[in-house]
């Protein structure tokens, strides 16, 4: 309600009006819901249950986006955030919910979009799988580089950096608490790089820092973005090296497809080794900074283990969306004839070296194209008609209805959809179950905690299997 009305009565709503509004629920990207003199508004800070008093910033047709002014009540499910930017950097979107509610709150987005979107209202999800310490996980750093000025000496120096939440403003920071700590730790060895005179030639063309490092890992790889091919980093990357603790490789990164880019698309490595090498299960994966690898790797450990019990023999699996591998060689480590489809040459690439790497090449193929377009001619046609088991793990567009229709058509006995994307997977599992499948287990898992985003395994099969079921 707008404060200072008669009860009753309301007044037009425009930027800047006044309220306190009760907060109901929470949208992905961290705004609270609630309403505001019965519109619809979106507020950063709140948390559901909680009452507050808030300022209107717009004023659209159907909703209201406002300000936090003031908290009236607490809700026990607040969590004092651990990051010094949170609300700020656009990295994290939930930091100020403790992590149990986390969970349940991500139980409740894929529940609710089975039913919203799915039309399933008889489908159980299981409590999300989620981390013992639900930090410091990412094995990938993509941060931003800005030019500016030094407030010291007023000489210009190179500031690092994530987008505030919905903007390309940079917020500048000097730590990471959501990285692992070895690129926790390089974000400082950047900046005593970019500031000193041995090699701050190599940062002012520097548009985006990615780096990668590992669970297993001794060393990280970095990789330098510019619009045209850098010789200052070229020259400057070994003493680079020196004020990055544990970086075992530097790349030049340029040429990138579009300003948001954070790689190019092309990469010269100029000093240490290409990849840093991951070991997930057993598994054994050399990755380097453009990978198509999966950010968690501790998730991707859990999501391993759950499949494991599944892959009973020697199946015959085809993995579409298959990126660098990651599934298609743990099914083949495990004993599985697998079928990967991949888009990406260099994701192909990767995921063939990574298959000699773990002695599965003769039990994994990658074939490199659109999946929509490999499925349609006959050696997709053939993989899907011999095919026990088709694993896909597709963008957060989801799949699309060719790709759905050819597993369809082809009668393969089991999916095991992984999606990022709660509402696209609904979308797909109706059309689905509209041509015959039937839903066994959804399992979410936190592959990204203190975010809203919920990774979602669901397996589906042409007849009901009990015993299959009870393996997972």
């Amino acid at each position: 309600m707008v404060t200072g009305l008669k009860p009753g009565t309301s007044l037009p709503l425009s930027t800047g009006s006044v309220g306190v509004v009760e907060f109901s629920d929470l949208l992905a990207n961290g705004q609270a819901v609630g309403r505001f003199d019965g519109m619809v508004v979106f507020v950063d800070g709140p948390l559901p249950g909680e009452r507050a008093r808030i300022r209107l910033t717009e004023v659209k047709a159907k909703y209201a986006v406002g300000e936090l002014l003031e908290r009236e009540t607490t809700s026990p499910d607040r969590a004092e955030p651990f990051c010094p930017v949170f609300g700020e950097c656009g990295g994290c979107q939930v930091q100020h919910l403790a992590y149990p509610a986390q969970l349940a709150w991500k139980h409740r987005i894929v529940a609710d979009a089975l039913v919203r979107i799915g039309g399933f209202s008889d489908i159980t999800v299981r409590e999300p799988i989620g981390m013992d310490v639900p930090r410091g996980y990412r094995n990938k750093m993509a941060l931003v580089v800005h030019p500016s000025t030094s407030l010291r000496t007023g000489s210009p120096e190179s500031v690092f950096g994530f987008y505030r939440a919905r903007s390309h403003d940079l917020v500048p920071i000097d730590h990471c608490p959501i990285v692992l700590e070895p690129l926790d730790a390089a974000i400082g060895g950047l900046i005593e790089a970019a500031r000193d005179p041995e090699t701050a030639a190599a940062f002012p063309a520097v548009n985006h820092v990615v780096m990668r490092a590992g669970l297993t890992s001794p060393n990280s790889v970095l990789s330098l973005t510019t619009d045209t091919k850098s010789p200052a980093i070229a020259a400057a990357a070994a003493q680079i090296a020196e004020r990055i603790p544990g970086v075992g490789g530097i790349s030049n990164s340029y040429e990138p497809a579009n300003a948001n880019a954070v790689i190019g698309r092309r990469m010269d490595f100029v000093w240490g080794k290409r990849e840093m090498e991951e070991t997930i299960e057993d598994v054994r994966f050399r990755v380097s900074p453009a990978s198509f690898f999966q950010i968690n790797g501790a998730m991707v450990a859990s999501i391993f283990r759950t499949l494991a019990p599944l892959i009973v023999g020697t199946p015959r699996i085809v993995d579409l969306y298959c990126g660098a591998g990651t599934f298609a060689i743990y099914f083949a480590s495990r004993g599985a004839s697998v079928v990967g489809i991949e888009e990406n040459g260099s994701a192909v690439t990767e995921a063939r070296g990574n298959a000699r790497l773990n002695k599965v090449d003769e039990r994994v193929r990658f074939v490199q194209g659109r999946v929509e377009g490999a499925l349609a001619n006959e050696d997709g046609r053939k993989a899907l008609r011999e095919a026990e088991i088709v694993f896909l793990d597709p963008p957060r567009k989801g799949s699309d209805e060719a790709t759905l229709a050819a597993l369809a058509d082809a009668n393969v006995p089991a999916i095991w959809y992984l999606s990022c994307n709660p509402a696209t997977l609904a979308r797909d599992l109706r059309y689905l179950a509209g041509r015959g499948y039937r839903i066994g287990t959804v399992q979410p898992f936190d592959m990204f905690p203190q975010t809203g985003h919920v990774e979602t395994l669901v397996t589906l099969e042409r007849s009901a299997d009990p015993a299959r079921r009870e393996r997972f």
